[in-house]
């Protein structure tokens, strides 16, 4: 039965090219618009490398503090000090594992001895940094806890930056400068996107080299670091949420004896969460924005279906005939409808797939544009690649859309002409 609409559905596009022509390029074109919002969606949550495991992801970005002092309602907003993260979310139990690194990137200097430095891009973190987010070495090794509890000055490099000092990415043990102090390299691993925000930098440092755990503010408990935490499964995300909200009372009992209280506004944020708070003060509503998400997609939708349903009517006019035989000889309502349906998914399918194809070739050579990042504290232009943008979700929603399309354009054609009085459809009159 496919391949026989699939053969009636050719014979349809080749009969009228013109009418087909304008019908697969409207369906391309919504397909294209859906999918490009997708994806941008998509790199925001969806997991790749080094942020493979998102969907286990917890994430304490700031948090909040306030003192008795201060009248009520009023609070102090950022990321939290090391002494902080340690009482709060280090010592938890549940989770697989819990990093700390600063909250995003700093431009610094780097170079070897009597050589011109050029600015990149460092984050500071602990050694369970490497456990959380998965980084692909091609040469070295990440530091261990030795190294990093000793405060040693070693770095984890990028390829590019391991090219533009050295010439080469087999640097595992060589000393360059970083703000010029001398550090070891401990590892080289592949370029970062940053679209990865939590993990993306070009060269990572253990915190307890630097100056970091006395970079803080508000009597010591807040400061410029961040938390990630690794989620055995999600089904654990209750748990863990439950295990930070008794360590911060018990924490709020010990510095509320100077007045202190911290408040988190629920977080852990959960991948999806933290994607969209933007700031440390005001907690996001997920479920707003899910609606909004859902409205654009129906606007695109609904829009292109109006003119394609107009397109589908004018085909059927010219197959009255056709649609009054079949209802001569047996066929019932049903089939009538999903033979018109079946033919039209067809070519939405087709069309879908254009569409598809052209938003990931626009993804690539628009990059820059399409997900430049607001709040951004590296200058690199975000960069894409296969891996970032084909997931199977992709497909999957390629495919939900194209069918939603294919309901709202053929679906009312579809029953009014299964609906058609026999004889009036014999003698090619359609109302």
């Amino acid at each position: 039965m496919f391949k026989q609409y699939f053969q009636q559905a050719w014979g349809q596009l080749r009969q009228q090219p013109l009418i087909s022509l304008v019908n697969v390029a409207g369906t391309a074109l919504s397909i294209f618009l859906i999918m490009l919002v997708v994806m941008m969606q998509q790199v925001k949550v969806a997991p790749y490398a080094p942020e493979s495991n998102r969907d286990r992801f917890l994430h304490v970005r700031c948090g909040s503090i306030t003192n008795e002092e201060w009248g009520e309602g009023n609070s102090s907003n950022g990321p939290i000090s090391v002494r902080t993260g340690r009482e709060l979310y280090k010592s938890l139990e549940t989770p697989e594992a819990v990093t700390l690194y600063t909250i995003g990137t700093t431009a610094t200097p780097v170079s070897l001895p009597n050589q011109p430095a050029t600015a990149v891009d460092v984050k500071e973190t602990d050694d369970d940094f490497w456990r959380v987010f998965d980084f692909a070495f091609t040469a070295g090794k990440p530091y261990d806890r030795a190294t990093f509890d000793a405060g040693q000055p070693v770095a984890v490099i990028t390829e590019s930056v391991a090219r533009l000092l050295f010439g080469t990415t087999d640097v595992a043990g060589r000393e360059f400068l970083l703000a010029h102090a001398p550090y070891r390299i401990s590892g080289v691993v592949r370029d970062v996107s940053t679209l990865a925000e939590t993990a993306y930098a070009q060269v990572w440092i253990p915190y307890t080299s630097t100056d970091q755990e006395g970079n803080t503010w508000e009597a010591g408990l807040m400061g410029m670091m961040s938390c990630t935490i690794l989620a055995r499964s999600r089904a654990d995300f209750p748990a863990i949420r439950e295990e930070c909200d008794r360590r911060l009372a018990a924490f709020n009992q010990v510095i509320g004896e100077d007045g202190w209280k911290i408040f988190t506004r629920n977080r852990p944020y959960d991948q999806e969460k933290n994607a969209i708070a933007y700031a440390a003060n005001w907690e996001p509503d997920l479920k707003a924005e899910r609606r909004s998400r859902w409205i654009i997609f129906l606007i695109l939708l609904i829009v292109p279906a109006i003119n394609l349903s107009s397109m589908t009517q004018s085909r059927l006019r010219q197959r009255v005939s056709e649609i009054g035989v079949r209802r001569a000889f047996g066929s019932t309502r049903g089939e009538l409808m999903g033979q018109i349906l079946g033919e039209n998914l067809i070519v939405t399918l087709l069309a879908g797939m254009v569409g598809l194809l052209l938003s990931l070739a626009f993804a690539y050579v628009g990059d820059s544009i399409l997900f430049s990042q607001e709040y951004s504290a590296t200058l690199n232009p975000p960069t894409v690649d296969a891996s970032i943008l084909i997931h199977l979700s992709t497909f999957l929603w390629a495919l939900l859309f194209c069918f939603v399309l294919n309901l709202l354009s053929a679906g009312i054609p579809a029953w009014r002409a299964s609906r058609m009085n026999i004889v009036e459809a014999i003698g090619g009159r359609l109302h």
